[in-house]
């Protein structure tokens, strides 16, 4: 962008503020920094009332864009949560290494934003909960498909390289088990908790609940998916647990939040393990780093259809980590009605962004520090 270019962009921005913000003293624009010595390009969150009490003078309603200060636009989210109104609004923020990005509100109709993340039940395919974003896809099994000789129990990833969505098409096409350029499903759930699901568990083992029995999705992008899982309760070590799962996904991330509330009478804590199922093949590489709460693996390369890396990372330390049930177990203790939260998810070596252990490892450590330093948000 050329001088005469930048000074006519800051010139509109100006007047748009002006025009926004007529009865205000002074405008506002609101600051987002990185105080991590690595570039970011993820969401940032404000929440929705502060947002128009600072930056719009509370109009509430109003359609608005959000421009840099060379008239750049970014896209952004108003984040429901299942509510009726806005409780947040999310920013797609590129940010440099301990740098910050200033954003002035202009009232308007936004650009379009191409969705880039997506989850609906497949009612057609036994009960299915499936969910995407731009990197990586997942599933969760239903009830239609327990008992059946194809049953199986924990969380599915799809390999992905491709930027679109793609579950809609698979799923009509039901040929998703072969790579056709965009990718494809081939890893081995079975009867362990897969990419990452959590369970209860008891005198060294683990207690499976049979499949979700309702979902409920919360918001369905376009940059960020979230949804719930209800199962209903089942015995654990004498008593009755009941689980909720909130699972949300953004966009450019290869990972899930999951926030799990379980419920049962009493005040101790309930023993969980978020389990990664192992290969038998040899060459798999187990990644355990107890300090940065990452579990993970970079399985075995499965012939043609590549390596998958999958991992689960705790919001805290793990202190401990595991094997058994030819599984990978990370361990966690849940209190009753109180959420635990964890991340789980994987990345494909043919998508080209993770393509070794050392550079999975590398992602995951990353996104801890991410997840502990969040992009902070100001208003100027």
């Amino acid at each position: 962008m050329n001088k005469r270019h930048r000074w006519l962009a800051t010139l509109i921005i100006a007047f748009g503020l002006l025009s926004c913000n007529s009865g205000d003293k002074q405008n506002k624009s609101l600051v987002i920094s990185n105080t991590l010595a690595v570039d970011r390009a993820e969401l940032a969150s404000v929440p929705y009332r502060e947002f128009l009490e600072l930056l719009a003078n509370k109009r509430d309603g109003k359609a608005f864009k959000l421009l840099d200060d060379e008239g750049k636009e970014y896209a952004y989210q108003l984040e429901k949560l299942g509510s009726d109104s806005v409780v947040n609004v999310l920013i797609w923020a590129e940010v440099p290494a301990n740098g910050k990005l200033t954003l002035h509100l202009v009232e308007g109709e936004p650009a379009a934003v191409k969705s880039k993340t997506f989850a609906r039940y497949v009612p057609e395919r036994y009960d299915d909960f499936a969910w995407e974003n731009d990197k990586i896809a997942f599933r969760m099994y239903g009830k239609a498909l327990e008992g059946r000789p194809d049953d199986a129990q924990g969380l599915d990833i799809w390999a992905k390289r491709t930027d679109k969505l793609v579950i809609d098409e698979w799923y009509k096409t039901g040929d998703y088990h072969k790579d056709h350029g965009d990718g494809l499903d081939y890893y081995a759930v079975g009867m362990t908790l897969g990419a990452g699901d959590i369970a209860p568990y008891a005198d060294e083992h683990i207690v499976y609940s049979k499949h979700y029995r309702d979902h409920q999705i919360l918001d369905n992008g376009p940059l960020r998916t979230t949804f719930q899982l209800t199962y209903e309760p089942w015995e654990v070590n004498g008593q009755e647990v009941s689980v909720i799962k909130t699972i949300s996904l953004d966009a450019g991330s290869q990972l899930n939040k999951v926030e799990a509330v379980y419920q049962y009478n009493g005040t101790e804590e309930l023993p969980l393990v978020a389990g990664i199922a192992l290969r038998k093949e040899n060459g798999g590489q187990l990644i355990k780093n107890l300090e940065k709460g990452i579990a993970a693996y970079w399985e075995p390369t499965h012939g043609a259809d590549g390596t998958l890396g999958v991992a689960v990372i705790g919001q805290k330390d793990l202190v401990h980590v595991s094997e058994g049930e030819g599984q990978l177990l990370a361990h966690f203790s849940a209190t009753a009605n109180e959420p635990l939260v964890y991340y789980n998810g994987g990345a494909w070596d043919k998508a080209g962004k993770v393509v070794n252990a050392q550079e999975w490892e590398q992602y995951l450590s990353t996104y801890k520090e991410k997840v502990n330093n969040p992009l902070r948000v100001s208003i100027n």
